[in-house]
């Protein structure tokens, strides 16, 4: 299936609600240090939002809770990986996209036959703290030849200027988290990116 081009990432159905009368028909909800209840909700939230608009709600780390929600994508890091079944998942129909940073986590990536892969943080990231601290769009062009059809997504760091050079270097995607969370005016903001990326 082809994806949208813009993947922006929200920590909370609200903001879900507040994207996706722009026009956003790909986004992941990664919900953090909420009790599973409070999770459950957000996902529920979302999920009803996103078939409402025709979108694409892809669930971050939370493979259980997507299952029984009947959710169609769950987004998976490399720790997430470590605990999660992933046949259950694909025997629940869902559809998976993994991060990578480096080499041995690529190969792992591939071996599971993952609907996207990500790769980041392409350009220093103010979101959390990681060991890798910037990727390089060079990196991207390396990546995109290695997994061939699966599409790739480029995170960390992106602004609309810098999506034009993920594109360039082989990115099919783009996914966004604080430059527009933490932009003054983040429905302009949105509007700007889905002009760049539409």
């Amino acid at each position: 299936m082809t994806l949208p081009r813009f993947y922006p990432i929200f920590d909370s159905a609200a903001w879900v609600a507040r994207m996706l009368p722009l026009g956003v028909r790909l986004v992941q909800l990664r919900v953090k240090d909420r009790s599973a209840d409070e999770t459950r909700l957000e996902i529920r939230e979302a999920l009803d939002l996103c078939r409402a608009h025709d979108a694409i709600l892809v669930v971050n780390d939370h493979w259980q809770l997507a299952i029984e929600e009947g959710c169609g994508w769950v987004h998976l890091g490399q720790e997430d990986l470590d605990a999660a079944d992933l046949v259950a998942i694909r025997r629940a129909g869902l559809r998976l996209g993994i991060s990578t940073h480096d080499e041995e986590e690529l190969a792992r990536a591939l071996a599971l036959g993952p609907d996207y892969i990500a790769l980041g943080p392409v350009w220093p990231t103010i979101l959390k703290q990681m060991k890798w601290h910037q990727q390089g769009v060079e990196k991207l062009a390396d990546w995109k030849a290695r997994i061939g059809d699966i599409p790739l997504v480029a995170i960390g760091g992106l602004t609309p200027a810098r999506a034009t050079e993920a594109f360039a270097a082989g990115a099919d995607l783009v996914s966004v988290v604080t430059d527009i969370t933490l932009n003054p005016d983040p429905e302009a903001q949105v509007r700007h990116w889905l002009g760049v990326t539409g």
